[in-house]
């Protein structure tokens, strides 16, 4: 296997797509798009992976049984998902509600090609990278002109979603947990889309620096996220929640308005500082003593579509604790569970009427050759199996002792707009 570098002669948006449609044809793709944002601890601008020369797929025992996949291929760059779902191992913990959507607990896969593009090149690992590029190079963009027509249903009525709202306030009155992320799913059954077509539409409408699309088989990951769940680079590690969200306003101003109001409101702070202190929690039992450090707090970082308050949280991974210890201290993403953990987890587990599954668990890779990882928190993200043609999203907000009823439903609201906005869709209550 070789690697070369290619000038690019499309703009790197064409390329994207270019590559994206040439993939199609690979049972297991993984496609990450930084979307040019300013990210430290980023490698790639965006890379693309594609055709498994060997896979890790489980459902249980899952962490023990990736950390062996990981030991046999030293490959470098591997990337894969792991589903909410996994605290069933890590804790004692059990989810009830029904899976729709067949997602395995795990998977990851040793890429036969990879793409990693920039702005002004391409470079390509495979066995002739050369045929690869001037096969992405040729590939033609086809055209659609017939728009994406979907039928999004809430597996919630607005008074069933506020109905499991008081009941979490009563968990937190009661001093049974803190905060608690109540998730609702939409879905669409009988959907049949184009998914590199919806990703492609989606990426565009909320470009975001933790973008992904995955493949396997006839299931697919189209994602937006704008959060890190975890990464590591040179032996530290980084955590990057987010809790507060706000709409754009529609000046800069107002923009401006949203943002002090944000910065000076008693519930978004009190939600962020919840989790970083969860998230720090979580670091503490990887960390070598005496470094774990909230390194920025509440920082505004402004989307297309949202504002989102963001803290950032490090420490030196003790070398004694091994990368899947790791991801036992600290999976899933606190952001998406509540405070305290467990119990946090478990209520939801009680209340929420859909399984998780991929949503809410992350997306990312390993390189084993530098010892290093990045994941996503799979949020702003459309799950869709094609064999059944079902099609589903969550979106969901934390709860505390302050927040109103009708502004988190409201923020579910929000958070799904970019999705039905690619989709071509209105809700159907």
């Amino acid at each position: 296997m070789r690697i070369e570098s290619f000038d690019l002669l499309d703009s790197k948006d064409k390329f994207h797509q270019k590559a994206l449609h040439w993939s199609g044809q690979f049972d297991e793709i993984s496609f990450f798009n930084s979307n040019g944002s300013p990210d430290q601890w980023g490698r790639f601008e965006s890379v693309l992976a594609v055709k498994a020369l060997h896979s890790f797929c489980a459902d249980d025992n899952v962490l023990d049984q990736l950390q062996q996949f990981l030991g046999k291929h030293q490959y470098g760059f591997i990337p894969g998902f792991l589903s909410y779902d996994l605290k069933n191992e890590i804790e004692v913990l059990q989810t009830s509600a029904e899976d729709r959507l067949g997602f395995p607990a795990a998977y990851f896969f040793v890429p036969a090609i990879t793409v990693s593009i920039t702005e002004r090149q391409v470079k390509i690992q495979a066995d002739d990278p050369a045929a690869v590029y001037q096969s992405i190079y040729d590939t033609i963009i086809p055209r659609t002109d017939t728009p994406v027509a979907v039928h999004i249903k809430s597996r919630w009525t607005k008074e069933e979603y506020l109905t499991a709202f008081d009941k979490v306030q009563q968990h937190i009155q009661r001093g049974n947990i803190y905060e608690v992320n109540l998730c609702q799913e939409f879905f669409a059954e009988n959907a049949h889309i184009s998914p590199i077509e919806v990703y492609l539409k989606l990426n565009a409408i909320s470009p975001t620096p933790f973008s992904n699309f995955f493949k396997l088989g006839s299931h697919f990951i189209m994602s937006a996220s704008p959060e890190r769940f975890l990464a590591k680079r040179k032996g530290k590690l980084i955590s990057q929640p987010i809790k507060g969200t706000a709409k754009r306003g529609c000046t800069e101003q107002e923009d401006q308005d949203i943002i002090h109001r944000m910065l000076q409101s008693q519930k978004e702070i009190a939600e962020n500082v919840m989790i970083v202190d969860l998230v720090r929690n979580d670091l503490t039992r990887s960390a070598l003593p005496g470094t774990v450090e909230a390194t920025r707090l509440f920082e505004i970082q402004s989307f297309k579509q949202v504002h989102q308050m963001i803290s950032t949280i490090t420490c030196m991974q003790d070398p004694e604790v091994s990368n899947m210890d790791v991801f036992r201290h600290t999976f899933p993403a606190g952001s998406m569970t509540g405070a305290p953990k467990i119990a946090a987890m478990r209520i939801c587990d009680q209340i929420e009427s859909s399984k998780r599954g991929v949503y809410a668990g992350s997306i990312g890779y390993f390189d084993t050759v530098s010892d290093e990882f990045d994941f996503n928190v799979v949020i702003r993200s459309l799950l869709y199996n094609q064999r059944e043609n079902y099609l589903s999203f969550h979106t969901g907000g934390a709860v505390t002792n302050q927040a109103l009823a009708e502004q988190e439903y409201q923020e579910c609201l929000l958070k799904a707009s970019a999705i039905l906005q690619a989709l071509n869709s209105r809700l159907e209550q």
